[in-house]
């Protein structure tokens, strides 16, 4: 039992850290000035890359014959789904 706790506060914690990096990240862009331009640049960046691989693997999973697998990664299915 004590184990499920930990995984449990452990999951909180990480939750915790990334929305505050998501905090630091919009802050440093809400104040503008050159740091600003880098960290929106550097957040497309990052987006371009995570877009590439989600493509890739849906690509895979298409060609491994597993449609579900392909749709389940596909972030609109997702916002559909939940309505």
């Amino acid at each position: 039992m004590i184990a499920l706790w930990k995984a449990w506060i452990d999951a909180s914690r990480f939750v915790v850290d990334a929305q505050w990096v998501i905090v630091l990240r919009l802050m440093r862009i809400a104040v503008g000035g050159p740091g600003a331009m880098s960290e929106a640049q550097r957040m497309i960046a990052e987006k371009a890359v995570a877009l590439v691989m989600a493509q890739a693997e849906a690509g895979a999973a298409l060609m491994r014959g597993e449609p579900q697998c392909a749709r389940r990664r596909c972030p609109a299915d997702r916002s559909q789904r939940h309505r």
